[in-house]
């Protein structure tokens, strides 16, 4: 326990300044310093113990629309970084969505919903599985990753691209489909809403999304060490997490032209294409996960669980 407390005393600061940072006037966070001292610095020694030197460990971390896996895997790189010295780099999934006019391209081809960025399919399969050959390279050089720009959904200029300069002790991979398994084939057939209902008739959209998990999602998730999970209660709950997270883009966007914000009925219905797979994770993925955060309705960590 004391070194739980040394830790805290030397974090407590930065961390409670980040928080800040992620706060507005209308929604502020509660319960800061036990969320760091009782659930965050115990998963940092857990994620310091497995750690090995010569190689990158990778976390994966997922949890559905609006369960704070942004604010969550930044503080705990933040300890990691200030309290253990361990190098660590942090990306989200979304960084690698496919352009939009590669997602338009799709739209075409393939299904009209396929332009929506979020569903497995909507990322480049390449540039990621190149960004896990390369950070585990013996041979490590420089890397360039891309950065998505949600206000504008679409890639950032190569100009604001994150830097990879050394090879990181840790790598936090996070996202709302990461570590996300395909579904049996007749479990497509019945429609989870509307949307599937009435714009995915023939199946083609969701035959195309389990696909991509049951192949390329499937070797790209191979590339991670352990998975950690944000377990929220119910699908309903997460939506009203996102449509609060759309309110806070707005208001922490410093410039609001041509920003793309989200009504409501927007993010309603934006979420129902990511409705069936977090609802199969909901049931999947605790059973593949090592460290799991349960969520209460207040979005707190109410309690985390070890598995292995």
């Amino acid at each position: 326990m004391s070194s739980v407390n040394n830790c805290f005393a030397k974090v407590e600061k930065d961390c409670l300044n980040y928080i800040s940072s992620q706060e507005t006037r209308f929604e502020k966070f509660k319960n800061k310093s036990k969320m760091i001292k009782s659930y965050l610095i115990p998963i940092c020694f857990w994620i310091a113990k497995k750690s090995i030197k010569k190689k990158p460990l990778i976390i994966g971390l997922s949890g559905g629309q609006g369960t704070g896996k942004t604010t969550i895997t930044s503080l705990i790189k933040l300890i990691l970084q200030k309290y253990f010295k361990l190098k660590v780099f942090r990306i989200s999934i979304d960084d690698f969505y496919k352009t939009r006019e590669e997602r338009k391209n799709l739209s075409r081809n393939i299904h009209p919903l396929l332009m929506t960025r979020g569903v497995p399919g909507t990322h480049d399969i390449k540039i990621m599985m190149n960004f896990f050959k390369k950070i585990k390279s013996k041979k490590f050089k420089f890397i360039k990753i891309p950065k998505f720009d949600k206000s504008i959904d679409d890639r950032s200029k190569k100009s604001k691209w994150f830097k990879i300069h050394s090879k990181p002790d840790i790598v936090i991979f996070e996202g709302w489909c990461v570590g996300a398994k395909p579904q049996n084939a007749n479990k497509l057939k019945r429609p989870v809403n509307n949307l599937e209902k009435f714009q995915d008739k023939n199946l083609i959209w969701r035959k195309f999304v389990n696909n991509n998990l049951k192949t390329y999602y499937k070797k790209l998730f191979q590339n991670i060490n352990y998975f950690f999970y944000l377990r929220a209660s119910s699908f309903q709950q997460l939506r009203s997490w996102r449509i609060k997270q759309e309110k806070k883009l707005f208001f922490k966007s410093k410039d609001k032209k041509g920003l793309k914000i989200m009504s409501k009925d927007d993010i309603i219905n934006f979420m129902q294409t990511y409705q069936r797979i977090t609802q199969h994770m909901f049931k999947e993925t605790p059973k593949n996960s090592s460290i799991i955060f349960n969520l209460n309705s207040k979005h707190q960590i109410e309690s985390i669980k070890f598995k292995k």
